[in-house]
């Protein structure tokens, strides 16, 4: 373990079941650290926050608000990772994402889907979330649902790409969630990003390195 204050590597042990810092002297409960691997592990190992609450005998919305955190905090990563590397942009496309609900109530209006750009790169994909389209449909622009149909940003062939994989990733992992609001759904978009760029053990490496 590593102190978040001051990134220091070794403990004292006290009788409380707390460690302290030998350089901060911040204590920690060994407790709560246990609870923050466990829930660690949860995100990583794809469970739910309904389900992991259940498993743990854990409050929702605590297991709600660290998966938050983690997902907060790999938005970030993965940011800080596509500015470093070179950018070949092999593959590129324009995604409308419909939820399962959707699909089952039959909503095909682009108005109503999330619109998202992907690239692929160096063996990586990265994604851009854009504009609500919703606002769009009050302005009476006729045609505009049919220009978006007909001017779609794709690579050649994208049915081979690995955004195409992607794409499918993405759909079937945000399954398990009755619903995603558009405005958290960019965490969720590059929590999907990152589990299917890394393998398993780098990921929890990297999960755990947050």
């Amino acid at each position: 373990m590593i102190c978040k204050y001051c990134k220091n590597n070794t403990f004292y042990r006290l009788k409380n079941d707390y460690i302290k810092c030998k350089s901060c002297a911040r204590k920690y409960s060994l407790k709560k650290l246990k609870t923050d691997e466990n829930i660690l592990i949860g995100f990583w190992q794809n469970k739910t926050a309904l389900e992991l609450s259940k498993e743990l005998n854990l409050n929702y919305k605590t297991i709600k608000t660290r998966f938050d955190e983690i997902r907060y905090k790999l938005s970030k990563f993965l940011e800080e990772e596509y500015f470093k590397m070179p950018k070949d942009y092999s593959e590129y496309e324009e995604f409308y994402y419909f939820s399962k609900k959707q699909k089952l109530l039959n909503v095909k209006s682009l108005y109503e889907a999330v619109n998202i750009i992907g690239f692929y790169s160096n063996e990586k994909v990265y994604t851009l979330l854009m504009p609500n389209l919703k606002h769009r449909r009050e302005s009476k622009n006729e045609g505009f649902e049919e220009y978006l149909n007909w001017h779609k940003i794709y690579s050649k062939e994208s049915y081979k790409t690995k955004l195409y994989d992607f794409w499918r990733f993405l759909e079937e992992n945000l399954k398990k969630y009755k619903g995603v609001e558009y405005d958290t759904f960019f965490f969720y978009l590059k929590e999907c990003e990152f589990k299917f760029n890394y393998e398993k053990e780098e990921q929890l490496e990297i999960l755990k390195n947050l």
